[in-house]
């Protein structure tokens, strides 16, 4: 074996060990040597102190004069040049005390520094461990399992269930299942019939099936994936020190001070005294102590930020692009609305969907499932069920025969079902149908549904200073624009392929600091070409967490803003802390210029600077009351009450929809009933809860958001609610009075129904983007 390929990793661990080590192991000492010599001096010892604090000198000059040459190959010249000329000063005129307070805060910087700055691997560990080894390859013979780099075009292959589609190809059984959120980031499972592409890395959630391979494993589309996020994190550049950038001006400055100090009067001690006070401690101290205490700061509220750099970074980005799944929306799908055919209700349709779906693993049936347990309805154990893939299960619930899922293609769809179908193509949903002994009786419509905090977290962006709010997603366009709208973004870019993302990253970077927000697999490449990569953790996908620069630990996109105005925090205070203690410094050197200063003085006189820059970059730490208001225990536990009781109101909502669709198709008894069933919901259920929010919700919300007038535009809409309640209470009267609704009633009920629909359901999403997101 070749010794130098052993030496190589050996040499790999050790530096990394080393690097971990240094800034620690060199605080401990010169901080010991500055503490024994000062023992030293007050036991009347100074030829003893003098050699502690120079050896404590000594000890910073070596690797300090390593970190500058380092810095020199990389050409760049920042403040560590500075502090090596003053350690060599003060070594070479006798100030072995100022050396050894030199030496100190050198330390103290760099390791301070080490802890904001460390950057964490973008070894994409996670992408590398979703990707298949081997395929089974169908033979004359049987199926033989091959290392994938065996696979060749042409190959006939077999995908089983639960695998991971190995290179990309063609169906070439009748039809293949397939969660594809791993590419799109779309949560909802498709189906792709003979013939159809299909691309690697795609999960097979049905039954085996054929595939035809179309490409090797190299030139596939996971393996495409794999190779853009590796590049685009090479093509990342190093982040530029902060303290370095102003150094660019403070070092020549502080050279040109000592030259000049030593020329005119002679003396070698007070060009050194000028190099002790010029020592940039505020740079080497004030930015990383900010920095730190950002970190700090974030890592309390759920923003695990990898490095000061990214941090910095992010108080300076102006472009925010954000993926649409998962980043926006819940990333699960929900139960947007439920029609019934007449005879049935609402609630019966999704408690019957419900039992039969709790035996599908399908990611809508646990939707279904979760809203029907969530509106407090009472689930039947169904019996004989079978499920077909890409169908949807089929069971007995209650005696009748029960299937959710698809209708088949030649199933007559009545009226009512072609409302649905309508309905669902405006609100980019899709459907679960429930048959009962094989004849249509209702529909599940289910979306993937926009976060409660996405508006105000976008706001709030605006508000700190990002110019540029973009989607990028894989899903279709007009659900993508639909979003886009509803948040007011300046542009969406749908149907993108993971090269298609970090090209989009790309070209935002030659114009402004870039972030890129994601969650999942597809996302990894674009969260790694970003000059901040941020991923959405509590949810996401590994790869994604560890491509990012930034990881939201809670599952609130609202904590993005937190991260960006605590961000922009730091680095203000990190830049007033270095410009104030150089302003400082910059005096001190005057008056070392002209002899008023020794060495040693001056280097305590650093020191006071420093401990002010520090508890002024301290305040970082604080929280800023404007990243979000405060609200009280009390008005936290009104928000969870009844932000729980908009989740069981649903099926209110539900009703009233259902009662003005009926009053629309069949103006007669059975449409009466649906409306007086309707009423009695609204008086005992609906109208009690806004009257509670109206008096105990918003009267605890309002000195958290200035005022009473702040929630007076919600107040209005109960205002209304009550209105048009008491105006379908009247029909209903008159209905009574005339033994049924006469003609001219019907336009102005169904207008009564559908507005109070509206109302209800805007009124419903105001509240929970602009109050109940306040709660954590």
């Amino acid at each position: 074996m070749d010794h130098s390929t052993r030496r190589a990793p050996l040499h790999h661990l050790i530096s990394s060990f080393v690097s971990r080590r240094l800034e620690p192991l060199l605080l401990a000492v010169t901080a010991a040597a500055l503490t024994g010599g000062g023992i030293a001096w007050l036991a009347d010892a100074p030829d003893l102190a003098d050699l502690l604090w120079a050896l404590g000198t000594v000890a910073a000059v070596v690797p300090a004069l390593w970190w500058v040459l380092a810095a020199l190959r990389r050409g760049q010249a920042g403040v560590d040049l500075i502090a090596v000329l003053a350690l060599g000063g003060t070594l070479a005129v006798g100030e072995y005390l100022a050396g050894a307070l030199i030496a100190l805060m050198l330390a103290t910087g760099r390791t301070l520094e080490a802890a904001a700055q460390r950057r964490a691997s973008h070894d994409l560990r996670a992408l590398l461990a979703h990707a298949p080894r081997s395929a089974h390859r169908r033979t004359d013979s049987g199926v033989v399992t091959v290392p994938l780099e065996q696979v060749v075009v042409d190959d006939l292959l077999v995908v089983r269930p639960g695998e991971v589609v190995p290179v990309d190809g063609r169906v070439e059984s009748a039809a293949a299942v397939l969660d594809e959120s791993v590419l799109t980031g779309e949560p909802v499972q498709v189906e792709r019939p003979r013939g159809e592409a299909v691309r690697s890395g795609v999960v097979n959630t049905g039954g085996a099936f054929e595939l035809r391979a179309t490409a090797t494993e190299g030139d596939s589309t996971y393996a495409q994936i794999v190779r853009l996020a590796q590049q685009a994190g090479a093509e990342s550049a190093p982040v530029v020190r902060l303290a370095d950038r102003y150094a660019a001006w403070f070092l020549p400055l502080s050279l040109v001070v000592a030259g000049l100090a030593w020329l005119i009067s002679g003396s070698a001690v007070r060009a050194v005294a000028v190099l002790v006070v010029a020592t940039p401690c505020p740079l080497l101290l004030a930015a990383p102590v900010a920095i730190v205490s950002g970190l700090s700061r974030a890592s309390r509220l759920g923003v695990v930020v990898r490095d000061g750099g990214a941090l910095e970074n992010l108080g300076r980005a102006r472009t925010l692009l954000l993926d649409k799944t998962g980043t926006l929306t819940r990333g699960r799908p929900r139960v947007l609305d439920v029609s019934a055919a007449p005879g049935l209700k609402p609630a019966e349709v999704l408690r019957l969907a419900a039992s039969l779906d709790q035996y599908s693993p399908h990611v809508l049936a646990q939707a279904v499932v979760d809203t029907a347990r969530e509106r407090g309805l009472r689930l039947t154990a169904p019996t004989d069920v079978t499920e077909e893939p890409g169908r949807g299960p089929t069971g007995t619930v209650d005696g009748r025969r029960v299937s959710v899922g698809r209708l088949d293609t030649g199933t007559a769809r009545p009226a009512w079902a072609r409302a649905v179908d309508n309905r669902a193509l405006l609100d980019g949903a899709a459907v679960a149908w429930l048959t009962l002994d094989g004849e249509p009786a209702g529909a599940v419509l289910l979306r993937d549904p926009l976060r409660p905090d996405a508006p105000r977290t976008l706001r709030h962006l605006r508000t700190a200073g990002i110019r540029r709010l973009l989607m990028l997603t894989g899903d279709r366009a007009a659900p993508a624009r639909e979003v886009a709208a509803v948040l007011g973004l300046d542009d969406v870019r749908a149907e993108l392929s993971p090269a298609d993302k970090v090209a989009a990253v790309r070209a935002e970077r030659e114009h402004a600091v870039t972030v890129m927000v994601g969650d999942g697999v597809n996302d990894a490449p674009a969260l790694a070409a970003a000059d901040v990569g941020v991923a959405m953790g509590a949810h996401g996908s590994t790869a994604s967490s560890e491509a990012a620069d930034i990881v939201l630990t809670t599952d609130r996109v609202d904590r993005l803003a937190d991260a960006v105005t605590i961000a922009q925090r730091a680095r203000r205070i990190a830049v007033q802390s270095a410009l104030g203690g150089m302003l400082m410094s910059l005096v001190a050197m005057a008056v070392a210029a002209v002899g008023l200063l020794p060495p040693a003085v001056g280097a305590l006189l650093q020191e006071g600077i420093d401990v002010a820059v520090i508890l002024n970059a301290l305040r970082a730490l604080r929280v800023d009351q404007a990243t979000r208001p405060a609200v009280t225990p009390a008005a936290e536990a009104l928000i969870h009450r009844f932000a729980d009781e908009h989740h069981d109101l649903q099926d209110v909502l539900d009703a009233v929809r259902d009662a003005a669709d009926r009053l629309s198709d069949e103006p007669g008894p059975t449409a009466l009933t649906a409306v007086e069933e309707t009423h009695r919901l609204l008086v005992e259920r609906l109208l009690p809860h806004e009257y509670a929010e109206e008096h105990e919700l918003y009267p605890a919300l309002a000195p958290t958001l200035g005022g009473p007038e702040a929630t007076a535009t919600m107040s209005r809409a109960h205002t209304e609610i009550e209105r048009l309640s008491r105006r379908i209470a009247t029909h209903l009267e008159l209905a009574r009075a005339d033994g049924g609704l006469a003609r001219d009633q019907l336009d102005d009920l169904r207008s009564c129904l559908y507005g109070l629909n509206t109302v209800l359901r805007l009124h419903f999403t105001q509240e929970e983007e602009n109050y109940f997101s306040l709660a954590p």
